[in-house]
């Protein structure tokens, strides 16, 4: 019922305070503090309270929502922003950007699902050259707010005494194909040492990506990693391939959804936010890790000089793929600004939306 969903996202709220929140400790689900940090290349993190635990959020999803329009919560005005720029619609007609190229709204996710394909086995490699390496400072950061690995102590330590038929913390990942943010998931959350145990983990970690490719590589690498029983017996984590704009899941399923470097790639991100919301929990929280603008005009006219000679150049030496690295480039510029994607996430039916440049 709701009253159990509320008490479960209230611990889990009270789980992700860190150092520069921690006097906020007993904050609420509905008013969350967000925080980000600062770097040079501007990776903007968007960390969301999405779902406000009003009355009207607590009950179940009514049928506009789930035919694609996130309701609104119009008990709660912290939505209200005079200084939010007006924005339309993501996309509007039968074309829509790919990098600089304009390509009709069929066409993109081929093209995109045929770049993925190609950088899969160097995915790595290539998040280390648009990031300069920082991507793994990033995401431990991304980590950090989730506040995944005290909540999941907190509550392992209650399913030993409730056995609960279904999982008390589940977290989806969309457009992780390989991984990378998953096994921070599943490390923090112990969920190696749980699956040396039998049945079902508390705590499950989703993968969900539209490239087979990046998939089957995710999956080798856990496997490879972390053994079999972790995917096969206690189904901590496992690997769904699905589409960001309509993901192959039930309403209201998962407490945490995260997607690093993944949603400027998306056709439609309208669409996606509204089904991110519709796949969270009332409550539940996203939060987003993207390239986007750089504030600082030196340091934008370096990062320009980086990203548009060199990435491209050494993606050709490294991966013999120029192309598919100028795109990811390119689609940089093309993304939303940070206050662009602010008000389409408070379109979307978000609340308590704020983001700091990292």
């Amino acid at each position: 019922g709701s009253e159990q969903r509320t008490d479960r996202v209230i611990n889990y709220s009270s789980a992700t305070t860190f150092k520069i929140i921690m006097n906020s400790i007993a904050l609420p689900a509905s008013r969350l503090i967000l925080r980000q940090h600062q770097s040079i290349f501007s990776a903007s993190t968007v960390r969301y309270a999405p779902r406000h635990l009003s009355a009207a959020a607590t009950n179940p999803t009514p049928p506009a929502a789930r035919e694609g329009r996130a309701k609104s919560n119009s008990n709660n005005d912290s939505n209200t922003n005079t200084n939010a720029p007006k924005i339309g619609d993501y996309v509007t007609g039968p074309t829509t950007h790919f990098g600089y190229e304009d390509v009709s709204v069929e066409a993109k996710e081929s093209r995109v699902r045929e770049v993925f394909e190609s950088v899969a086995d160097n995915y790595d490699i290539m998040n280390d050259l648009m990031s300069a390496g920082l991507h793994r400072l990033w995401k431990d950061e991304l980590l950090r707010m989730t506040g995944v690995e005290a909540a999941a102590k907190a509550l392992r330590r209650r399913a030993a005494h409730d056995h609960p038929a279904e999982p008390l913390l589940s977290i989806l990942d969309v457009a992780g194909g390989t991984g990378d943010v998953a096994f921070r998931f599943v490390n923090a959350a112990g969920c190696a040492e749980r699956s040396r145990s039998s049945g079902r983990d508390e705590v499950n970690v989703t993968v969900c990506d539209i490239n087979p490719e990046m998939l089957r590589v995710g999956e080798k690498r856990a496997r490879d990693r972390y053994g079999n029983a972790l995917l096969d017996e206690t189904k901590a984590l496992r690997f769904v391939e699905g589409n960001a704009q309509h993901l192959p899941f039930e309403d209201e399923q998962f407490d945490l959804y995260t997607i690093a470097f993944g949603l400027r790639n998306v056709t439609d991100v309208d669409m996606a936010l509204r089904d991110s919301y519709r796949v969270l929990k009332p409550g539940g929280r996203y939060l987003c890790l993207e390239f986007s603008h750089v504030p600082n005009p030196a340091f934008q006219a370096l990062y320009d000089v980086y990203s548009f000679n060199v990435i491209p150049a050494v993606g050709e030496m490294v991966a013999k793929d120029r192309s598919s690295y100028q795109y990811l480039v390119e689609s940089i510029r093309k993304f939303s600004t940070q206050d662009e994607l602010k008000a389409r996430m408070e379109k979307a039916g978000f609340t308590n939306v704020e983001y700091t440049n990292m």
